[in-house]
């Protein structure tokens, strides 16, 4: 009999299923897969895809570990800023094809460094902000958007990372200048047209319109004083000439007998 307050091994009670709740426990947790979704994982590499689910906004549960996020083909219109912040380990991330209209400098706040690939074309963006890119060291696809070519866009796309592949089929929707609405950005901007340019140069004739009517102001004034002053020194000479003379009385001291 073993010794009282201890019991021998084969005694010892093993609730069934134990230790399959206790490896549960020591695995770690993963966030669920956004609803709708797949996300397969393949020698640890979590991969999220979404593509045509009839999204309409960006699911908040994506997996913190994810490395390919596809939300291609949906609805999405716009995007929060911070949305993806959250993914540190994200590597291409895929928004082509949705109603993307606009895009905040703080849309892709988190993705700095990592990312590899973004995927914007299609889409129904017209305005980039200098700064919503610029911090993105990923190729960049931004075709078949309608574009507004002006100083903004120029300056958001200077050190940007574009397609090769897809580059050439960005074109102006619109555009400050309306020679080059339908032509294809990069090559405008390769063959040395600046839409900032433009922009200095209106408002440089602005400047010098503006100018000009506060110096013809100026000299009118000038004018009209000078002729004013003109009119009445004619007028009051006119009036000292009018006044009868009035004869020079003699002394009288010199009258006296």
């Amino acid at each position: 009999m073993a010794p009282l307050g201890r019991q021998s091994p084969s005694s010892l009670q093993v609730p069934r299923g134990g230790p399959c709740l206790l490896l549960l426990f020591c695995l770690p947790l993963r966030a669920a897969c956004p609803q709708g979704c797949q996300c397969p994982e393949h020698a640890g590499v979590v991969a999220v895809h979404c593509s045509a689910t009839g999204l309409r906004e960006v699911p908040r549960d994506i997996p913190t570990d994810a490395v390919l996020l596809k939300l291609d083909a949906n609805q999405i219109t716009r995007i929060p800023d911070g949305a993806f912040q959250h993914l540190s380990q994200l590597k291409e991330l895929d928004l082509s094809g949705n109603a993307i209209e606009t895009i905040g400098p703080a849309t892709f706040a988190g993705l700095a460094g990592g990312l590899r690939l973004l995927d914007l074309s299609h889409n129904r963006i017209r305005r980039i902000p200098k700064d919503a890119l610029g911090k993105l060291s990923a190729q960049v696809r931004l075709s078949h958007n309608p574009l507004h070519c002006e100083c903004a866009l120029q300056e958001a796309l200077w050190g940007l990372r574009l397609d090769p592949d897809s580059a050439d089929t960005i074109a102006c929707h619109t555009s400050v200048r309306e020679e080059l609405v339908g032509k294809p950005l990069i090559q405008a901007l390769d063959a040395g047209i600046s839409f900032c340019g433009t922009h200095h140069r209106t408002t440089d004739v602005a400047m010098l319109v503006t100018m000009f009517g506060w110096f013809a102001m100026v000299i009118t004034y000038v004018v009209y004083y000078v002729r004013q002053n003109q009119e009445d020194a004619r007028r009051h000479l006119e009036y000292l000439k009018s006044l009868p003379s009035t004869p020079i009385s003699k002394d009288p001291i010199s009258q006296a007998p």
